[in-house]
């Protein structure tokens, strides 16, 4: 990444990636349509660290079943045969995998050592994607902080992305980068460029709705990102209540009850063909009846 650019490179840079996302590649176009099966559009997943219902592996796939979900979006590095068990017992799809040690053992970070252990837990993440039949993987790429400058989280993630490479190819599923609070790509023609520069079709982006209105607007980040979206986090988020409560307390509202323009979130995916699934990332997941009570609102969203 330049540091050092002109302003003039700047704009140029920034105007090609905004025309790039407004056409579709035919290659990506092509490896998407290989990824993602028509069947798989519309469906309603859940993401597995929001099931707040106890029991097994088993016994929380069948709440989020009867709820009325059609997947499961996984952690990584769980028992691989529980889940498949739990997944043909059961008839849920499992659409993607989130990384569970991206934050702890981040890809920015500067002892190699610690990235080394990032990069193991990515090509893990993909080997769990690959068993489970999931087509692409949440990956939190890095965080600029005191000690990683945004030059530093820029360079060493992409160098680690690029080792993962190879396996994702392999295992034919795609590393989607979330727009999360690390202080990083914190724009959607960033975000368009930071994917671009690989150039390789299997990264793209999973996109959280609700992490963005700290400082955006959805429905302008779909329609710059376009194609590159991968998947989709269903997320509320309260201007109000963060403003008033403290930043995190903003997502503390059940859906259709926050600041998310669904109707305008929901035409912006139509008008990118998004033709991928609908994983929620919120509250309320703690018995049957609110599961059943998110997938009723849920419902009213893509309705929108």
């Amino acid at each position: 990444m330049k540091t050092d650019y002109s302003r003039r490179e700047f704009l140029t840079q920034a105007g090609g990636t905004l025309l790039a996302s407004m056409m579709i590649p035919t290659a990506l176009a092509a490896a998407e349509a290989a990824v993602i099966a028509p069947k798989a559009a519309g469906k309603k997943a859940i993401m597995w660290d929001t099931i707040g219902v106890k029991g097994s592996i088993l016994e929380k796939f069948q709440a989020v079943k009867a709820a009325g979900y059609d997947g499961v979006e996984m952690a990584s590095h769980l028992n691989r045969e529980e889940v498949l068990k739990a997944r043909e017992a059961t008839g849920l799809i499992i659409p993607s995998v989130c990384g569970s040690q991206h934050w702890g053992k981040p890809l920015s970070h500067p002892d190699a050592a610690v990235r080394a252990e990032g990069l193991e837990a990515l090509k893990h993440t993909l080997q769990d994607a690959k068993a489970y039949g999931a087509s692409s993987i949440l990956l939190v790429p890095g965080t600029v902080n005191a000690k990683v400058t945004y030059t530093e989280c820029w360079e060493r993630s992409v160098a680690e992305i690029r080792k993962a490479l190879p396996m994702a190819e392999e295992c034919g599923v795609k590393i989607a980068i979330e727009n999360v609070w690390n202080n990083f790509l914190l724009s959607p023609i960033e975000a368009a460029r930071y994917v671009d520069e690989f150039k390789s079709p299997f990264v793209g982006w999973h996109f959280d709705v609700g992490n963005i209105l700290i400082y955006g607007w959805p429905e302008q980040w779909i329609r710059i990102l376009g194609p590159r979206i991968q998947k989709i986090h269903l997320k509320e988020f309260s201007r109000k209540k963060c403003d008033s409560e403290g930043r995190w307390k903003g997502f503390d509202v059940a859906f259709l009850e926050g600041d998310d323009n669904w109707p305008e979130v929901m035409k912006a995916l139509r008008d990118i063909n998004y033709p991928g699934w609908y994983i929620t990332e919120q509250g309320g997941g703690d018995t049957p009846a609110g599961l059943k009570e998110m997938v009723s609102r849920v419902e009213k969203i893509l309705a929108s």
